[in-house]
């Protein structure tokens, strides 16, 4: 704008200017071409860099020069000898140039560090024509310059600074794609390797910065048709991009590109590469959504596989030990019953007992598995006195009483629940801690948010971190107890099909120093039992 104001103000000042109102015009063409290095100085602060404490008197010193430039006067035009004043003024004002043109071109210089190559180039070659333009002005500042070979320098170097700056301020779309090729080299990389990604984070962490160097963003948002965000790149700590935004629609998202000092707007043909790579990577991201939705499949059906395998082992297993006995004993009745002492019958007897049973549990297992699966079970929730119920279950559980297992609950709390399922869960919750944990064990209950929470405590080993996770799976027993202990692995799996019958659930913690923790969450309506007047 300056260089402009200069050209459209000299029309109007004469070669040799005399008499108040031309000298008048001449001082202000001067004065603005004064302002001209300042005005670029300034505009080279822009591009991100912390202010230097030099600024405030660059502005001084710019400021005196043009003030110095109305105290002059006329200055006289090209072969007229100038006054010492004159000469002074020259000097100042090529020393002043030449300060602020080498700031200039160090800031730009510097300042393309680190950002795209488009960007790299342009600031660059603003500072080479500004330092092109230093140039031309000492050209044009020699004595006798205007009738020498000077001249014509001073004129080829001031095209080729209107081309430099003409080219960093507005290239040719042809300059733009030779100076982004290397990003495009990288770009074209990354779509390459786009299909070989599996995951949402692989996809994008590769492509999204690729995005935000092609176009010389600051930061890049891709989102999904509802508006969802799939990933960003870029963005400051607190989720913006430092800016305004552009938006980049696409056929089923929206790119989001966040403006830079280096790349204050995008062109077409940028927004149209952003919008290509962009639909690219959401075919990517369906695709890497389909092999995880498979990868999930054929992981779940060898799962459900190896649990069909476990328990066709595990069954064999386990009602193998108890028809064995069970027909080793019935034969041995039928065959030698007279021949066989009482004690000997009472010892067969007993143990045809044992092995029954045994098979009822197991069978009984079996049977609320398929029920559960198929909804079949119908939870009718009553109120309970839970300390009463629990007794009740613990006795059952240890044939021995309740002073077997600590029960710590309150009288008066009661329980919304199904009898049965409540017995099936507190019974094999109860049964677990007898097998594999240690005394003490606690059995204790509160209530809070709506809901009851009771806990069964055991003072054990616990479980083991590595089968947690697998911990209610059906059929699956943890290696360092499935060989001393008996069990069909289906306890918990039932437990917590129970709970969550009752829209409750069955969790796992580890105790405190040792021990395993359970606690079983149903959801309450009733805070009390009423008390009998």
């Amino acid at each position: 704008g300056s260089l402009g104001g200069i050209v459209l103000l000299g029309r109007l000042v004469p070669e040799s200017p005399h008499g108040t109102g031309a000298i008048f015009l001449q001082d202000v063409l001067i004065a603005v071409l004064v302002l001209f290095p300042y005005l670029l100085y300034r505009f080279a602060t822009a591009f991100g860099q912390l202010r230097s404490r030099y600024e405030p008197y660059v502005g001084l010193l710019t400021l005196a020069l043009v003030a110095t430039t109305f105290a002059v006067g006329r200055f006289p035009p090209a072969g007229e000898p100038r006054s010492t004043a004159v000469k002074i003024w020259l000097v100042w004002f090529l020393a002043h140039w030449t300060l602020l043109s080498l700031l200039v071109t160090v800031r730009l210089w510097r300042g393309g560090e680190g950002q795209p190559f488009l960007a790299r180039r342009r600031v660059r070659t603003l500072a080479v024509a500004s330092a092109l333009l230093t140039v031309t002005i000492f050209v044009a500042a020699v004595p006798g310059s205007a009738a020498s070979g000077a001249a014509l320098a001073g004129q080829l170097l001031s095209a080729a600074s209107v081309v430099a700056f003409l080219l960093a301020l507005s290239p040719p779309t042809a300059v733009r794609a030779y100076w982004r090729r290397s990003e495009q080299r990288r770009v074209q990389a990354a779509i390459a390797q786009l299909m070989g990604a599996t995951t949402h984070a692989e996809i994008l962490d590769l492509i999204l910065p690729r995005i935000a160097e092609f176009v010389g963003a600051r930061a890049v948002t891709l989102r999904d048709a509802a508006g969802e965000t799939l990933g960003s790149y870029g963005l400051e700590a607190d989720g913006s991009g430092g800016g305004g935004a552009t938006s980049v629609p696409m056929t089923s998202g929206e790119l989001l590109i966040w403006t830079t000092p280096y790349t204050p707007f995008f062109g077409a043909d940028d927004l149209a590469a952003a919008r290509t790579v962009g639909e690219l990577t959401l075919l990517a991201l369906d695709r890497a959504r389909l092999f995880s939705q498979e990868r999930d499949s054929r992981l779940t059906l060898e799962r459900a596989n190896r649990l069909m395998t476990n328990f066709v082992a595990l069954a064999a297993h386990e009602l193998r030990t108890p028809v064995t006995t069970i027909t080793g004993s019935a034969q041995t009745l039928r065959a030698r019953e007279h021949q066989l002492t009482a004690e000997q019958r009472s010892a067969l007897i007993e143990a045809l007992a044992q092995e029954s049973e045994r098979m009822r549990r197991l069978v009984d297992q079996l049977l609320d598995l398929s029920r559960l699966d198929a909804e079949a079970i119908d939870i009718a929730p009553q109120q309970l006195a839970l300390r009463e119920r629990v007794d009740e279950i613990v006795t059952s559980a240890t044939a021995e009483g309740p002073t077997a297992i600590e029960v710590s609950i309150d009288p008066a709390l009661v329980v919304d629940a199904d009898p049965t399922a409540l017995e099936r869960i507190i019974g094999n919750l109860v049964t677990n801690a007898l097998r594999y944990g240690q005394a003490p064990i606690v059995v204790s209950a509160e209530r809070s948010d709506h809901h009851l929470r009771v806990r069964v405590t055991d003072s054990g080993p616990g479980v083991a971190e590595d089968f947690v996770p697998d911990l209610f799976e059906r059929f699956t027993r943890s290696g360092r107890t499935a060989g001393r202990v008996t069990g069909t692995g289906l306890g918990l799996a039932i437990a917590r099909a129970y709970a969550r019958a009752h829209d409750g659930d069955l969790l796992y913690s580890a105790a405190l120093p040792t021990g395993a923790r359970f606690e079983l969450v149903l959801p309450q309506a009733t805070a009390a039992l009423p008390q009998a007047s």
